[in-house]
């Protein structure tokens, strides 16, 4: 794979931050994922769910955003929504079918309503249709917030396509947009090293965070608070059908903004082992749901066996999943279904593989400089 150049620069040459980030936030997915079935049973794992759930996928939604223009697209920038999101999307959703067919006896393929972790392959698409008509309004940021927190006194926005969730996580999408303009992230990330007293605040935040999880875990767990972090669902699906209640959402944006600058500060700027794993999420997005769901169908997480601690070995297990999804062989085997190249599709065919910049799950092309990430 080719460099690839960081935002306002020239140069081809890659910013480790940005891998280590996706690499990051992709096995937060993968680990929520892990222990989403021993929540019901264990305190430790809820307390983790609802910690990762309240920042981790809008953290991916920013960098998406950070890595995106927004100008009228190209030909090639068109192309690639085809070949990069909705090629992909059916080819997964496919395979899903045959999987749920082969494990529950179930025999619907429905794509407009999609499985566990592709929903977000659609909400991209949505971000990259709307991005340009949202970029020429004079206040995009504050137009995005409004038709998250709004959208949800609709009942029958739902998750046909992803569109409640798309709409839900949008303004994440364009914080992140909006961040690339200015130079604030640029200017940190030329820094050699980050400010302590920010990292030490940034540890305070995402301890607070933790500390609030825990003193009222079974309250959120009494009010489902865990389903107001999926975007997904209306404010009446969600037991509060009250005029108030998109002022709950809007708080817990705010939280997740908070917690994803959090976690961003602390992780490392430099080159590590997880940096070019950080090329590959998407590999390990779409990938780990079908190591993790006939572990989780087959009851084994619910064994007579588990106890608090066990969600310890889940968790190292999630981590070690991640990382061998990424890596080189599996990149190897399954890129036909992942990153198709479909020639046939276009009429004038397409660039030999390397022409063009292909996209990752955390919205950054993995192989050229940026536009382009349950």
């Amino acid at each position: 794979m080719t460099a690839a150049a960081s935002p306002g620069q020239g140069t081809t040459q890659r910013v480790p931050f940005w891998d280590n980030a996706r690499f990051a936030c992709v096995t937060l997915v993968v680990i929520g994922h892990g222990v989403q079935r021993l929540i019901a049973d264990f305190d430790g794992a809820l307390v983790l769910y609802l910690v990762i759930y309240a920042f981790h996928m809008p953290a991916f939604a920013i960098i998406s955003g950070y890595f995106s223009k927004a100008g009228p697209p190209s030909v090639k920038a068109l192309r690639r929504v085809l070949t990069d999101i909705v090629l992909p999307y059916v080819i997964m959703e496919s395979i899903w079918t045959l999987v749920q067919f082969l494990v529950e006896g179930r025999s619907e393929f429905n794509p407009s309503q999609p499985s566990w972790t592709l929903w977000f392959l659609l909400a991209l698409a949505i971000f990259r249709l709307v991005l340009p008509y949202l970029a020429l309004l004079r206040w995009p940021l504050l137009i995005s917030v409004v038709l998250s927190v709004g959208v949800g006194y609709f009942a029958n926005v739902d998750s046909t396509f992803s569109l409640s969730r798309a709409i839900g996580i949008l303004p994440f999408f364009v914080l992140g947009w909006k961040l690339r303009e200015g130079a604030l992230v640029d200017g940190w990330l030329r820094k050699p090293t980050g400010s302590t007293l920010i990292r030490v605040l940034a540890g305070l935040v995402l301890a607070g965070w933790t500390a609030v999880v825990v003193l009222h875990r079974d309250y959120f767990r009494d009010v489902d608070l865990r389903y107001w972090f999926f975007y997904s669902e209306s404010y009446h699906g969600l037991g509060e059908d009250v005029w108030w209640a998109g002022l709950v959402r809007l708080a817990l944006m705010s939280l997740a903004v908070l917690l994803s600058a959090a976690f961003l500060v602390l992780l490392p700027r430099g080159r590590n082992w997880t940096t070019a794993l950080g090329r590959r999420t998407m590999y390990v997005y779409l990938l780990h749901s079908f190591v993790l769901y006939p572990i989780r169908e087959s009851g084994f997480l619910q064994s007579e066996a588990a106890d608090q601690w066990w969600v310890l070995p889940v968790v190292a297990f999630c981590i070690v999943l991640s990382a061998g999804l990424a890596t080189k062989p599996v990149v190897r085997l399954l890129r036909p279904i992942i990153e198709p190249r479909p020639s046939w599709l276009f009429k004038d065919g397409l660039p030999p593989r390397g022409g063009g910049p292909r996209a990752d799950a955390g919205g950054r092309p993995a192989d050229a400089a940026p536009p382009r990430g349950e």
